[in-house]
């Protein structure tokens, strides 16, 4: 043990409550008034929650037992996924997917924050349940926090910010040069959709090879152990350019014995369905895909360069917006082929490739700082909280 510090239980520093949710069917429950928060609104980048999309009404209160989160309340979502940390940074309620800590004096409530970001996996292997797993409030309780004194905790939490700071500055920097390669796309090419320059328009489908990817049967073991050949999904696609994979691979089997293909760099991808409809990748590493996925063989022609292929169609995400109705979409080859593509001149086109691929070079550089700047700072929360 470090001198000075001493090992508390959440209990024994925070008062631990849960939420709960008023009936939704009670029209007068839901409205404008007081923010309601639930464990889908948080994500890892999440520090502090100021407001949410839902909020409950006064009459949800005088009926309804709810426990009031005030300013400062450290939320941790105690239902699958296990471990989303923030901060209420104002007054407010939460669902029954939460084990909330009101801090004593005895804790900063940033100090509990980044301890129990540290210990999300921990967090995880003490959930209990068949259907889902959940810890309980008693659980959370019981939970050891390593607590130096208060002058200590507010240095720690100093160092910790300061890198997650630093961090922050060059994930926009990221941002910055994505903004640039677009806006140098329609400052050479125009509107996608307008096609201002007046080119010849064709199809998707009069000029690439175009199909899906596959999934491999997940109960046949010989297509998924050991594989060594990538797989990704269409999470993958994120308007980005996708250098890595997610960790996934099937076997040579797998690829045979499945409709899955294996994709060359260069391949252009758009999602078909979910979340990521119409949000495109542009492939730099070879690797398979699901169904869910198109691709599109930019690198098999002679007229167009992928990255203008790439671009072109993340301009056309609007497109995908327009199928169907409501909030699920679901896109097919068909749709893809469809799709209008112009024909700028292939010079213009390989002048945009090697601008494209300079910013790619200096987002690496960039990239690399943050893995630094994201491994130090995982080794100072070990550091301080193992």
């Amino acid at each position: 043990m470090k001198e000075g510090w001493e090992y508390k239980k959440i209990g024994d520093i925070a008062t631990v409550v849960s939420g709960s949710t008023p009936q939704t069917s009670v029209e007068e429950f839901w409205g404008k008034g007081h923010y309601w928060v639930t464990p889908a609104e948080l994500d890892d980048k999440t520090v502090y929650v100021s407001k949410t999309e839902r909020q409950i009404t006064d009459a949800a209160l005088a009926k309804v037992k709810l426990q009031r989160l005030p300013k400062g309340t450290v939320l941790l979502s105690s239902r699958a996924p296990i471990g989303k940390v923030a901060i209420c940074d104002v007054d407010m309620y939460c669902n029954q997917g939460f084990k909330n800590c009101i801090c004593s004096d005895l804790v900063y409530n940033k100090y509990l924050f980044y301890f129990l970001k540290d210990k999300k996996e921990y967090l995880n292997s003490l959930g209990r349940g068949a259907t889902f797993k959940e810890i309980s409030k008693g659980i959370v309780e019981k939970v050891i926090v390593p607590l130096p004194p208060k002058p200590t905790q507010l240095s720690i939490v100093s160092e910790l910010d300061k890198l997650n700071e630093l961090i922050r500055i060059k994930k926009e920097q990221l941002k910055d040069y994505d903004t640039l390669a677009q806006s140098i796309f329609y400052e050479m090419f125009g509107d996608p959709v307008v096609n201002e320059k007046g080119w010849e328009v064709k199809t998707f489908g009069e000029c690439f090879s175009i199909g899906a990817g596959g999934t491999p049967s997940t109960k046949v073991k010989e297509y998924w152990d050991n594989g060594t050949i990538p797989w990704i999904g269409s999470n993958m696609c994120q308007n980005c350019i996708i250098t890595e994979t997610d960790g996934k691979f099937i076997t040579e089997e797998g690829l045979t014995h499945s409709s899955t293909k294996l994709l060359a760099p260069g391949t252009v991808l758009v999602a078909l369905v979910g979340a990521t409809i119409g949000k495109v990748g542009l492939l730099r590493i070879e690797t398979c895909t699901n169904q869910n996925v198109a691709f599109i063989k930019v690198q098999e022609t002679e007229t167009f360069t992928s990255e203008f292929v790439y671009y072109h169609l993340m301009g056309l995400y609007g497109e995908f917006m327009k199928i169907g109705q409501g909030n699920f979409k679901m896109a097919n080859q068909g749709f893809i082929k469809l799709l209008p593509i112009p024909l700028p001149p292939l010079p213009l086109q390989q002048s945009f490739a090697q601008k494209i691929e300079q910013i790619e070079q200096q987002k690496a550089a960039v990239q690399k700082t943050i893995t630094d700047l994201e491994t130090l700072l995982a080794a100072r929360m070990q550091y301080w909280f193992d």
